[in-house]
């Protein structure tokens, strides 16, 4: 097996057997038949590695594969990217995935071998993609919740602003009607000795309401 840095990054020590492109983003036959033709010795292909031993890499964001001794990059697949792996149906060996190709309308099966680890390394592909899209739908989930709360924040001020408008409009209107009953104590010195409120128009009898 491999080696285990941290909990986020593990590696296995594998044969790669190439890539090759592929007219479909997944399927058994697609993968069957891009080992075959990694397999036919009357086909050259620039991509074919002749069980080259190399790192495959499985992070939380993508498959790394690196050349074994100078663990030079040779192909990096974001996991997105990847529609589909598997082990070969009759060759429980060999496994491989298909990617599309990051800058074009393309996509390719990596096929790798392993004499122990085939198995699990699909598994181990497959619940990272799972673990990714999951973790992609909870970040999308809060990215909702904080827009959300931002829209209710913008309605929230506008509405405290109307607010504030209107409690200095009608504390606009109280200052001016406490002066005039300033101006008219004197005149009406005996309705205010006897307890009675007086009311200088219809308006002052309506009271204040605070609509929220």
């Amino acid at each position: 097996m491999s080696d285990i840095d941290d909990d986020s990054e593990i590696f296995f020590s594998v044969k790669f057997l190439g890539r090759i492109q592929v007219v479909r983003p997944g399927g058994m036959q697609i993968l069957t038949d891009a080992v075959e033709a990694l397999q036919d010795p009357n086909i050259e292909m620039a991509e074919k590695m002749k069980k080259a031993k190399v790192h495959l890499f499985l992070t939380r964001t993508a498959i790394d594969i690196l050349e074994h001794k100078t663990k030079f990059m040779l192909y990096s697949c974001a996991l997105p990217s990847v529609s589909f792996c598997a082990v070969h149906p009759s060759q429980p060996k060999i496994l491989g995935f298909i990617s599309k190709h990051p800058a074009a309308d393309m996509h390719h099966c990596y096929i790798f071998q392993s004499k122990k680890f085939s198995h699990l390394l699909v598994s181990i592909i497959g619940d990272s993609f799972r673990s990714y899209k999951q973790n992609e739908g909870l970040h999308g989930d809060r990215d909702l919740v904080v827009e959300a709360l931002r829209h209710k924040n913008k309605v929230l001020e506008r509405e405290n602003a109307e607010l504030r408008r209107r409690l200095q409009a009608n504390g606009e209107d109280a200052g001016g009607v406490q002066n005039d009953s300033e101006n008219e104590s004197d005149i009406d010195k005996t309705s205010s000795r006897s307890g009675q409120v007086r009311f200088f128009s219809e308006d002052d009898k309506t009271p204040l309401q605070r609509n929220f």
